[in-house]
């Protein structure tokens, strides 16, 4: 006698031949996914330290307003450490050179593992321009190699914010070059470059006189990715900022 347990089982496999199952039918190919789109306005928080230098004799000249020189530093100096922004540029020379004792001068520090934020440097302009005795004419802006990119960025994406922009060895993107073809600009960068060749500077500038633009491009022969040294050593560079006001 076969065990109960698999009578049934025997007696579907019995009747499978005298009552065959119905085969499911296929589905008709019937595409029901329709294409649709949403538009958000999304919104984000992002903490931006920063260094602030104002000039000596700004609180005793009550009624003077001042130029704003906004310094993007590199890769490097990202992080949460205020200090490492002083390492190079206009943050580190405050109190060495008079030359920059007629600018405010705002040093923020990017983020770690971050890139500069264009949306986040307007905000801190902004906040500046708000907060602080400011020129409005003659807001600049310069940086080196990270902070070099970051500058082409947030000029072309805010062509009506600066008087004159200097980015040394960094680069961009030449289509967006349209929007700030009539701004003042001097360019800086090392020959011998390994970091960010050369050509990343040199096809912007040459994108910017197709379009019409006097732009100023020092290159330094003998110069490796450091070039900014040298760059912010000169006096003229701060010369030509101060000569640079929007109409």
């Amino acid at each position: 006698m076969m065990p109960r347990r698999i009578l049934p089982l025997l007696a579907a496999v019995l009747c499978a031949p005298l009552f065959p199952c119905q085969a499911q039918s296929e589905p008709d190919g019937e595409d029901r996914n329709q294409p649709k789109e949403l538009k958000v306005e999304a919104t984000k928080q992002i903490t931006l330290s920063y260094l602030l230098a104002l000039p000596p004799d700004y609180e005793a000249a009550k009624d003077k307003k001042y130029p704003v020189m906004l310094f993007l530093h590199g890769a490097g100096e990202r992080g949460d450490d205020l200090e490492k922004v002083k390492v190079h540029g206009p943050p580190k020379l405050v109190g060495k050179m008079k030359e920059l004792d007629d600018f405010i001068i705002v040093s923020p520090q990017c983020p770690k593992d971050q890139w500069w934020d264009g949306e986040a440097l307007r905000a801190l302009v902004d906040e500046v321009v708000k907060t602080y005795r400011v020129d409005e004419k003659r807001l600049y802006c310069t940086g080196l190699s990270m902070g070099g990119y970051g500058t082409w960025m947030l000029s072309c994406r805010y062509p009506d914010l600066f008087a004159a922009i200097v980015p040394i060895c960094g680069g961009g993107e030449p289509k967006h070059l349209k929007n700030i073809k009539d701004m003042p600009i001097w360019v800086f960068h090392g020959a011998k470059d390994t970091a960010v060749k050369i050509g990343e500077s040199e096809r912007l500038v040459e994108e910017l006189k197709r379009l019409g633009n006097d732009v100023k491009f020092t290159v330094y022969p003998e110069a490796g990715h450091d070039c900014w040294t040298e760059s912010y050593a000169n006096p003229e560079l701060y010369a030509w900022l101060l000569s640079k006001a929007k109409e």
